[in-house]
């Protein structure tokens, strides 16, 4: 998926998709209101709490392999990450 915007994905994707991207890039501006349209769409507060628990994983192992250098996998390893969790989901 290129753009999650214009991508043919589900509406409650989209919608999740849509406040992570402001949780990530404007945390500061992020309100209980901004929850309201996840729920329109059909997501638990459970979905919700989920999402929010993996998108601030996810940024902090960025900003920390940001300021330390880690190594990263270049575009084909991510790819092929993708695939596997698209498999078998984040279960341990």
């Amino acid at each position: 998926m290129d753009d999650w915007r214009t991508a043919p994905i589900d509406a409650k994707l989209r919608a999740m998709l849509g406040f992570l991207d402001k949780l990530t890039l404007r945390p500061n501006d992020v309100r209980p209101a901004d929850v309201a349209p996840l729920r329109a769409v059909g997501l638990s507060d459970d979905a919700i709490e989920d999402a929010i628990n993996v998108c601030a994983l996810f940024n902090i192992y960025d900003r920390l392999a940001d300021a330390l250098g880690w190594y990263l996998p270049d575009a084909g390893g991510y790819a092929a990450s993708a695939q596997n969790l698209m498999k078998r989901g984040y279960l341990l």
